[in-house]
């Protein structure tokens, strides 16, 4: 019974395969060899871009620092906060004031869409929406009206989703030179008015007319 199977199975592989038996088993079993290989590779690197990004999600879900309270810092110290330490947290500033936008790091930190304006008080840009190195600062002279209301909504929206931790300190710069003159002017002595008359002339002049009045009576 099995000998007819086989010699059955032997003719359908010709008749409808034209290969010989041998040939047949010989094909099918290099393809299954094949498909187990790529099945394994690409499988693998599956699974690794799996574990990437399950390990992804567990950075973001693990739970954020509390802010810290920096106080009064300079613009400079300010710099440090950009994103580029991930020990640290992730600080921007809008008229003068600062927030913590650490969890906000996929937009504002490194490869984010506004990681330029990390680490700097960025009122001048959100207000004209620029992201050229020149605008990233705080300088709101020369703006116009739509521009301050464009970067009063982004204080707003600040104030109500970021704390914040502190506060740009300011500078004030003084003109040597105009606090020279104004000095040189209060030390310089006033001019005597000469209309004034001095005390010895107007007793000398009284002295003589009493020595003529007296030379008059005699």
């Amino acid at each position: 019974m099995a000998l007819e199977l086989w010699e059955t199975l032997k003719e359908s592989i010709t008749a409808y395969t034209g290969l010989s038996p041998a040939t047949f088993f010989t094909v099918l079993a290099v393809g299954l060899t094949l498909y187990y290989v790529v099945s394994n590779l690409f499988g693998s690197s599956d699974d690794g871009h799996i574990q990437q990004r399950s390990r992804g999600f567990e950075e973001q879900m693990e739970p954020l620092p509390p802010p810290v309270q920096l106080g009064e810092i300079t613009a400079e110290e300010l710099k440090q906060y950009d994103g580029s330490d991930s020990k640290k947290p992730l600080l921007m500033a809008i008229k003068g004031q600062i927030y913590d936008v650490t969890q906000s790091r996929m937009f504002y930190g490194p490869g984010g869409p506004y990681a330029l304006f990390a680490g700097k008080d960025a009122s001048r840009a959100l207000a004209k929406m620029s992201f050229e190195e020149k605008d990233l600062n705080g300088d709101l002279t020369g703006l116009g009206v739509f521009e301050l209301e464009a970067l009063q909504d982004w204080e707003y929206k600040f104030m109500s989703k970021y704390v914040k931790v502190g506060t740009i300190k300011t500078t004030v710069t003084i003109n040597e030179g105009t606090s020279e003159a104004q000095a040189a002017e209060s030390n310089d002595p006033k001019p005597v008015d000469d209309e004034v008359s001095k005390p010895e002339d107007v007793k000398s002049e009284s002295v003589k007319e009493s020595e003529e009045s007296v030379e008059k009576k005699e």
